[in-house]
């Protein structure tokens, strides 16, 4: 898995993740809040199989 998600991309996926999975943990919206898992795990392994399909990279070039 080469890293595809990178900077704001991360920060947005693992707070917005971690928020879902808290609403749903208190109950506010249920359970599609655990939908949080999929922003927050590609958000922790700096890689996301949609990016990946749509070739698209937020990863800086390290060369």
């Amino acid at each position: 898995m080469k890293s595809n998600v990178g900077g704001i991309d991360k920060i947005a996926r693992i707070v917005v993740g971690a928020v879902l999975i808290l609403l749903a943990l208190t109950g506010t919206i249920g359970v599609w809040g655990w939908i949080g898992i999929l922003p927050l795990a590609t958000g922790l392994f700096n890689f996301c199989p949609a990016w990946k399909l749509l070739d698209v990279n937020t990863r800086k070039s390290t060369r």
